[in-house]
């Protein structure tokens, strides 16, 4: 198995690390937490540092795995300017589009977890390797990864439009809308 890229190494043990600062030092987390606007606890730097809290082990366990799984072969791919460049977008994208979802809806609760890297680094992934055949945890049905993509992007859409769980669907959306932008403005600025 080839070594974790480095931004990727890098982003995981921040995760890591955070989490376990957290846990030890609870009372800081609402510094870094992404609050709504309407709370009067919203930050400037809360649309990036929220990425790299989480809301419990199994979070943080399934979101490393994820980086691991798909952002290692984009950062092996792409390098680490363009890698960090789409990380960075997808959390900001999946920061704005929540920011507006809790304002629209009237929400309170802070909004934590690099998942919206992750949904962007998985469009990613679906648009620079379509025909790939990956096997998900969920179901363990081996498909090609353009299908995975379009399933788990309509489950998102779906969940999001009957939320009760608190789980933030459309913060996941918005990091594949924010990847999905900058991969066709990479893909327009070659042509030109």
């Amino acid at each position: 198995m080839p070594p974790i890229p480095s931004v990727t190494k890098a982003f995981m043990l921040a995760c890591v690390g955070l989490y376990c600062l957290f846990y030890l030092v609870p009372g800081l987390r609402p510094w870094f937490e992404l609050w709504p606007l309407q709370t009067g606890y919203f930050l400037p730097w809360q649309p990036i540092t929220y990425a790299f809290m989480h809301g419990g082990e199994f979070h943080l366990f399934f979101n490393m795995l994820g980086l691991w799984m798909f952002g290692s072969e984009l950062e092996r791919v792409w390098g680490a300017k363009r890698y960090t460049q789409i990380l960075v977008a997808s959390t900001l994208s999946a920061a704005v589009v929540q920011l507006i979802v809790t304002y629209l809806s009237g929400s309170s609760a802070p909004t934590v977890g690099a998942s919206g890297a992750l949904f962007g680094l998985l469009l990613s992934f679906g648009m620079l390797f379509p025909d790939r055949i990956i096997v998900p945890l969920f179901p363990p049905i081996p498909m090609k990864a353009k299908y995975f993509v379009a399933i788990f992007g309509t489950l998102e859409l779906l969940l999001g439009m009957n939320n009760n769980s608190g789980v933030a669907h459309f913060a996941h959306l918005g990091g594949m809308l924010g990847a999905y932008l900058l991969i066709r403005y990479w893909r327009t600025a070659r042509r030109r």
